[in-house]
């Protein structure tokens, strides 16, 4: 039997329901990355628009690991730069840049990943970027977009380019640098940023064999797989939970389980 998840009764008083529960999903989120070996140390980030008209985002504060994320530690700054409150650590301004970017151009970016993986950096360095070697990259390659390196994201010019490659992607490899997935509420995002992570890990993996002999996969079953992915919940086609919800809640008992905490 499936243990029940925690709710959100130790809510501080000065946060609305909405938010602690963005901060709540947000800082399993952080802890979830880090179980995952995609931190880096102090750098990297995930972002989530709090909910309300003022288009302020959360984002971690530039000091803590991602195991010591919690709910109450999240900063909260506007699109402009400027944190909201106190608190005792500024941001990440390159993950300000990004981040920013994104919130502000894309209705559907409620959680934003960013992330400086070794396979993630590695596929990203790739001339020939993600290849349909397995399942995994297949399902992922028609959704991806590409943006190409113009140094540390610090220039706020560099926005415009960001939006322009990503589209209405939900899936980015930065060029040299790393990855970047997006989704319209926690679970899209995070099932996103998990297949790309794998399917660079898979890719890193397959070609340490060498590059000659590598099996692409088939023009046809590429194709097929376009289709099949198009359709709605392709795998999980019965329930009352999307196909997000159920691997979101599956992986917010094992943030549970392994990183305790986070919801403070």
């Amino acid at each position: 039997m499936v243990a029940a998840l925690k709710d959100v009764s130790q809510q501080p008083a000065h946060f609305t329901e909405a938010e602690w529960k963005v901060r709540v999903d947000l800082a399993a989120f952080y802890r979830l990355s880090a179980l995952y070996g995609w931190d880096d140390l102090i750098f990297t980030h995930i972002s989530a628009r709090v909910p309300g008209p003022d288009h302020h985002f959360l984002i971690n504060p530039f000091g803590l690991t991602f195991d010591e994320i919690t709910a109450s530690s999240l900063v909260k700054v506007d699109l402009d730069g400027n944190l909201i409150g106190e608190h005792e650590y500024g941001i990440n301004y390159a993950g300000y840049v990004i981040h920013s970017a994104i919130h502000a151009a894309r209705e559907d970016a409620h959680f934003v990943a960013h992330f400086h993986s070794p396979d993630g950096m590695a596929v990203s360095a790739h001339k020939e970027g993600l290849l349909p070697l397995n399942q995994r990259a297949l399902a992922i390659i028609p959704r991806l977009s590409y943006h190409d390196y113009e140094g540390v994201a610090l220039n706020l010019d560099e926005r415009e380019r960001l939006v322009a490659d990503i589209g209405e992607t939900k899936l980015m490899l930065l060029r040299n640098h790393g990855t970047l997935a997006v989704g319209a509420h926690v679970g899209e995002a995070w099932g996103n940023i998990y297949q790309l992570e794998a399917a660079c890990t898979a890719q890193v993996r397959t070609l340490s064999i060498g590059r000659e002999g590598v099996l692409i996969a088939p023009e046809e079953a590429q194709e097929e797989v376009r289709r099949q992915m198009s359709a709605r919940n392709p795998i999980a086609q019965e329930g009352k939970r999307s196909f997000h919800d159920l691997v979101w809640e599956a992986s917010l008992r094992k943030a549970h389980r392994f990183s305790p905490g986070f919801d403070q």
